[in-house]
Protein backbone atom coordinates (compact mmCIF):
# COMPACT_ATOMS: atom_id res chain seq x y z
CA UNK A 1 0.00 0.00 0.00
CA UNK A 2 1.62 3.34 -0.82
CA UNK A 3 2.09 5.89 1.73
CA UNK A 4 -0.34 8.78 2.08
CA UNK A 5 0.27 11.53 -0.08
CA UNK A 6 1.06 15.02 1.90
CA UNK A 7 -1.29 17.90 1.07
CA UNK A 8 -0.07 20.59 -0.98
CA UNK A 9 1.62 23.17 1.62
CA UNK A 10 -0.32 26.18 1.23
CA UNK A 11 1.71 29.57 1.10
CA UNK A 12 2.79 30.98 4.60
CA UNK A 13 1.11 34.24 5.62
CA UNK A 14 3.62 36.38 5.58
CA UNK A 15 3.76 35.99 1.85
CA UNK A 16 0.36 36.34 1.16
CA UNK A 17 0.04 39.14 3.29
CA UNK A 18 2.72 40.93 1.09
CA UNK A 19 1.00 39.90 -1.87
CA UNK A 20 -2.62 41.07 -0.49
CA UNK A 21 -0.58 44.30 0.04
CA UNK A 22 0.73 44.81 -3.23
CA UNK A 23 -2.17 44.30 -5.02
CA UNK A 24 -3.69 46.60 -3.02
CA UNK A 25 -1.69 49.31 -3.59
CA UNK A 26 -1.95 48.62 -7.20
CA UNK A 27 -5.39 49.01 -7.18
CA UNK A 28 -5.42 52.17 -4.95
CA UNK A 29 -1.94 53.80 -6.00
CA UNK A 30 -3.11 56.97 -3.53
CA UNK A 31 -2.46 54.95 -0.50
CA UNK A 32 0.98 54.32 -1.30
CA UNK A 33 2.17 57.25 0.11
CA UNK A 34 0.61 56.27 3.43
CA UNK A 35 2.87 55.49 6.52
CA UNK A 36 1.26 52.82 9.43
CA UNK A 37 2.00 50.13 11.15
CA UNK A 38 -1.25 47.74 11.53
CA UNK A 39 -1.41 44.52 12.99
CA UNK A 40 -3.06 41.10 10.90
CA UNK A 41 -4.60 38.45 12.91
CA UNK A 42 -5.67 35.19 11.08
CA UNK A 43 -7.66 32.96 12.91
CA UNK A 44 -7.26 29.11 11.94
CA UNK A 45 -8.62 26.05 13.70
CA UNK A 46 -7.37 26.79 17.49
CA UNK A 47 -5.08 28.94 16.86
CA UNK A 48 -4.14 33.01 15.95
CA UNK A 49 -1.38 33.85 13.96
CA UNK A 50 -0.53 37.80 14.44
CA UNK A 51 1.49 39.77 12.10
CA UNK A 52 2.75 43.50 12.06
CA UNK A 53 3.03 45.50 9.02
CA UNK A 54 4.73 48.76 8.66
CA UNK A 55 4.16 50.63 5.64
CA UNK A 56 6.89 52.98 5.09
CA UNK A 57 5.22 54.80 2.20
CA UNK A 58 5.64 53.67 -1.67
CA UNK A 59 5.41 50.28 -1.68
CA UNK A 60 8.01 49.68 0.97
CA UNK A 61 6.27 47.98 3.78
CA UNK A 62 7.98 45.16 5.95
CA UNK A 63 6.04 42.58 7.70
CA UNK A 64 6.99 40.48 10.77
CA UNK A 65 5.67 37.60 12.57
CA UNK A 66 4.13 38.64 16.00
CA UNK A 67 2.03 40.92 17.78
CA UNK A 68 2.15 44.44 16.97
CA UNK A 69 2.18 46.58 19.98
CA UNK A 70 2.46 49.25 18.18
CA UNK A 71 -0.17 49.25 15.47
CA UNK A 72 -2.80 51.94 14.93
CA UNK A 73 -5.18 49.47 13.11
CA UNK A 74 -5.84 45.98 13.35
CA UNK A 75 -7.14 43.47 10.72
CA UNK A 76 -8.96 40.04 11.68
CA UNK A 77 -10.37 37.14 9.68
CA UNK A 78 -10.36 33.84 9.30
CA UNK A 79 -6.82 32.20 7.97
CA UNK A 80 -9.06 30.62 5.28
CA UNK A 81 -10.88 33.42 4.08
CA UNK A 82 -7.98 35.60 3.97
CA UNK A 83 -5.90 32.85 2.00
CA UNK A 84 -8.56 33.24 -1.29
CA UNK A 85 -8.15 36.83 -0.61
CA UNK A 86 -5.03 37.46 -0.91
CA UNK A 87 -4.47 36.34 -4.34
CA UNK A 88 -7.76 36.53 -5.98
CA UNK A 89 -9.68 40.01 -4.10
CA UNK A 90 -9.82 43.02 -6.33
CA UNK A 91 -11.32 46.50 -4.16
CA UNK A 92 -14.70 45.61 -4.43
CA UNK A 93 -13.76 42.11 -2.60
CA UNK A 94 -12.11 43.94 0.17
CA UNK A 95 -14.87 46.20 0.73
CA UNK A 96 -17.75 43.11 0.69
CA UNK A 97 -15.30 41.28 3.34
CA UNK A 98 -15.35 44.47 5.74
CA UNK A 99 -18.97 46.02 5.10
CA UNK A 100 -20.72 42.26 5.79
CA UNK A 101 -18.27 40.91 8.94
CA UNK A 102 -15.56 38.54 6.69
CA UNK A 103 -13.20 41.07 7.81
CA UNK A 104 -12.81 42.96 11.06
CA UNK A 105 -10.73 46.69 11.43
CA UNK A 106 -10.57 47.93 14.36
CA UNK A 107 -8.46 51.11 15.30
CA UNK A 108 -7.85 55.14 14.67
CA UNK A 109 -11.43 56.13 13.72
CA UNK A 110 -9.75 59.06 11.27
CA UNK A 111 -7.29 56.22 9.36
CA UNK A 112 -9.90 53.53 8.96
CA UNK A 113 -12.42 56.92 7.32
CA UNK A 114 -9.48 57.96 5.60
CA UNK A 115 -8.69 54.70 3.88
CA UNK A 116 -12.01 54.06 3.28
CA UNK A 117 -12.52 57.91 1.57
CA UNK A 118 -9.61 56.90 -0.80
CA UNK A 119 -10.86 53.52 -1.80
CA UNK A 120 -14.15 55.13 -2.53
CA UNK A 121 -13.11 57.77 -4.85
CA UNK A 122 -10.71 55.00 -6.51
CA UNK A 123 -14.06 52.66 -6.79
CA UNK A 124 -15.84 56.10 -8.38
CA UNK A 125 -12.59 56.53 -11.05
CA UNK A 126 -12.77 52.98 -12.20
CA UNK A 127 -16.18 53.49 -12.74
CA UNK A 128 -16.21 56.86 -14.67
CA UNK A 129 -12.81 55.04 -16.92
CA UNK A 130 -15.61 52.20 -17.37
CA UNK A 131 -18.36 54.63 -18.27
CA UNK A 132 -16.51 56.49 -20.96
CA UNK A 133 -15.62 53.41 -22.91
Amino acid sequence: MPPAEKPEKTEDAKTLIETAITRFIAEVPALAPLKLIFAVELRGRGDVQMYRVELRGHDDFDVTKGIGEDARVRVEMPRSFFNVMAKEAHIADWREAFTYGQAKATGVEQILKLIAHVVEKQEERQRTRRARQ
